[in-house]
């Protein structure tokens, strides 16, 4: 089964002082939530089979972040703390000083590791190719100035402005009751 929380929300919703905090911001919700503090989240998924990375993952581009968690269907222990994971990332994030400085290197690793070839070419022909349109100087991962400089009250003003229930969906894909789970998403969010 599958379960994936997409938020209307990306790059091109970012103020101007949050180049790449959308992107920030999915980093994070790995990072502490209400009913998982800093890295339980992975720890607890990896206990039940699911490895980061190659089965939990997440996403961020111009327009939404999806978050994509399969979890196993034969337990309905696991799929309840399946829809608590969803409902801490829709609305329960942390944003603990610690945990946004020990991720600040690893998303500014990830700019810099993505400034290849094909990086330096998107920075010349974007702005021909979206001339006139933000999407030109919106690029998910952001700037490296924001990045490295942003104070920590700017990525939870993104978070409060922008992960709201109209702006969320809730997915299932599985061998599923569907009357059952549309039940079971109407409440937390």
């Amino acid at each position: 089964m599958e379960l994936r929380l997409a938020v209307n929300a990306g790059s091109m919703q970012e103020d101007p002082d949050q180049l790449g905090l959308a992107h920030f911001t999915e980093h994070m919700l790995f990072n502490g939530t209400k009913n998982f503090k800093k890295n339980d989240i992975v720890s607890y998924l990896q206990s039940i089979g699911v490895k980061f990375g190659a089965d939990l993952n997440a996403y961020t581009s111009f327009d939404e972040t999806v978050y994509i968690l399969p979890i196993p269907s034969d337990n309905p222990q696991i799929l309840e703390q399946g829809f608590q994971i969803l409902e801490d990332w829709a609305h329960q994030a942390t944003f603990e000083g610690e945990e946004i400085e020990k991720e600040r290197g690893v998303v500014i690793e990830e700019w810099r590791t993505g400034r290849g070839a094909n990086q330096r070419m998107r920075d010349e022909f974007f702005p021909v190719l979206f001339k006139g349109s933000r999407y030109a100087e919106r690029l998910p991962i952001g700037t490296k100035e924001t990045l490295e400089s942003f104070p920590h009250e700017t990525i939870k003003r993104f978070y409060r402005d922008w992960y709201r229930p109209d702006l969320m969906a809730v997915v299932v894909v599985g061998d599923i009751d569907v009357n059952e789970m549309e039940q079971k998403n109407k409440s937390p969010f």
